[in-house]
């Protein structure tokens, strides 16, 4: 009764708010009409999806994440489109906390499962430590802080959300298809403005703050061939190779596992994994290259090492593999045969300045002796043993110096951990390695249970991706972690991996049923 009378309640409340919402939007879009100002009636049609929007999630969480997820690879098109404008920017905060608080809602309610992280201990102490570093006395603003406390940890409660959100295969498959279908669009769009050009999908008088990020190219050392450097829908280039780089493994497992799962939704899946391999090497990203061919490397072994062997299963494996192989080889083949000029210059900057023997490589300088150089640089600074406070290194510390006039800290290395030294000190660097280890061995230990199971795969390339993240990513640059995207994606695809389990678990019990049955 008393659950009824607080429904009656909210129903109206919400009822409310979301006509007062669409009234002022309604306000703003005539004012907008009227002065001819396209941004401001943006604005306003914004507020009122963002009105129904709340409604929507609050009543499903469920609803809420798919919007989240789809709203994160699309918020920057919206933004460079509408004057970089900040409001847009903290709109999947606002989703995210807006999810949080529906997902609340029903854990209360007992409407979901929930479990405890494994490596805990070690994840909470690292966030209290980092909490007092916000308040770090050489900082010149709290508002560095804020930044670092936002950045670093508002999604990770994401893995609570992931593990709750995979109740049955049916759940698995549907998500992981919604992923790929942004996959694909995302990247088909990439690999187009690769072509054709910065004219593709971004405005004609971009904002300044982000004019550079969208239009940049790159130039081979010797023969002088010029390479478009793609952002697709996104404001810099970084983060497309940053979207490309997480595709690529996400879709790499799932479909391993449709092979030896389920026949629905293979076409959708291999589609993608082409599309993403061709915007990868059209990307004129030596970096997504890079860890796109060490990843494909080492998922191709892992898979064979986790094949279902005792289940005769394996040649669906070695199908797999060569499937995924016919189709990147087709898509660069038609590239070739296509757009001989727009993918010889890629392969020119590729091979001017990767391959070992060529004179002016820089293989082992951006691999090795840069990140090192880095690392050390960071404790030529006065207060490495106590750092300068969280945020102050942090992706974003533009925006703490032009909206609130904080002093610029002047503190910064390209290198995670020498960030990490520089904002924590060195015992948050030391905090971090504790927390990446039992991240690590509490994901594997996941993966193994899954072995000779058909969703050993995308197990295998969650744990991937994590420690990737984690570690050799981490090692080159904060950013990748600090990325929203690769930070929701690593917290929500994590909590997945731990559900996974279950699921050989509830299928080796139906097995051993079915067989006591025939006994």
């Amino acid at each position: 009764m008393r659950t009824l009378g607080v429904r009656a309640v909210r129903a109206p409340v919400a009822a409310v708010g979301l006509f007062l919402a669409a009234i002022y939007g309604a306000y703003l879009a005539a004012e907008a009409i009227l002065t001819d100002n396209l941004v401001s009636l943006g604005l306003a049609a914004g507020l009122v999806i963002a009105a129904v929007v709340f409604v929507v999630v609050l009543k499903d969480w469920r609803n809420g994440l798919y919007l989240l997820v789809a709203w994160m690879l699309f918020e920057d098109f919206f933004r460079k489109y509408l004057g970089n404008n900040m409001e847009i920017y903290f709109a999947k905060d606002v989703l995210s906390l807006i999810l949080y608080l529906s997902f609340f809602r029903a854990q209360r309610s007992q409407q979901v499962r929930t479990f405890r992280i494994p490596f805990r201990l070690p994840l909470f102490l690292f966030i209290w430590f980092a909490f007092l570093q916000a308040f770090n006395p050489a900082s010149s603003s709290i508002y560095y802080g804020i930044l670092g406390m936002k950045v670093d940890f508002i999604y990770i409660p994401l893995i609570y959300v992931g593990y709750a959100l995979i109740q049955s295969e049916e759940d698995l498959q549907r998500f992981f298809s919604f992923m790929c279908v942004l996959m694909l669009v995302v990247a088909g769009l990439g690999l187009a403005q690769s072509i054709i050009g910065p004219s593709f999908l971004n405005p004609q008088a971009p904002q300044e703050e982000i004019r550079g990020l969208s239009t940049l190219y790159r130039v081979a050392p010797i023969s002088g061939l010029v390479a478009y450097r793609a952002a697709s829908i996104f404001v810099s280039h970084g983060r497309f190779v940053d979207f490309l780089i997480v595709s690529w493994i996400v879709s790499l497992g799932y479909g391993g596992y449709l092979l030896l799962r389920s026949r629905r939704g293979r076409t959708l899946a291999f589609t993608t994994i082409g599309v993403i391999g061709a915007a990868s090497l059209m990307s004129t990203s030596r970096g997504a290259l890079m860890w796109n061919i060490g990843s494909g490397l080492v998922i191709t072994a892992g898979f064979l090492w986790g094949a279902p062997w005792r289940q005769r299963e394996a040649l669906r494996v070695f199908r797999a593999l060569q499937r995924i192989t016919l189709v990147t080889g087709i898509g660069i083949v038609a590239l070739l045969t296509i757009f001989p000029h727009e993918l010889g210059s890629r392969l020119a900057v590729y091979s001017e300045t990767l391959l070992p023997d060529s004179p002016t490589t820089e293989l082992i300088h951006r691999t090795q002796t840069y990140p090192l150089q880095q690392l050390g640089y960071a404790f030529d600074y006065p207060r490495w043993p106590y750092g300068y406070g969280l945020g102050t290194c942090t992706l974003g510390t533009q925006y703490v110096i032009r909206i609130f006039h904080a002093q610029p800290m002047g503190v910064a290395v390209e290198s995670g951990y020498g960030q990490l030294v520089l904002e924590l000190g060195i015992v948050g660097l030391a905090l971090w390695v504790v927390l990446s280890l039992s991240l690590a061995i509490s994901a594997w230990k996941a993966v193994i249970l899954l072995r000779g199971s058909p969703w050993f795969p995308l197990s295998f390339s969650i744990f991937l991706f994590a420690f990737l993240i984690f570690f050799p990513m981490m090692f080159t640059g904060i950013s990748t972690y600090q990325d929203f995207i690769l930070n929701s994606y690593v917290w929500l695809l994590l909590g997945v991996l731990y559900r996974l389990p279950l699921f050989q678990k509830t299928a080796e019990r139906a097995q051993n049923q079915a067989m006591a049955r025939q006994a």
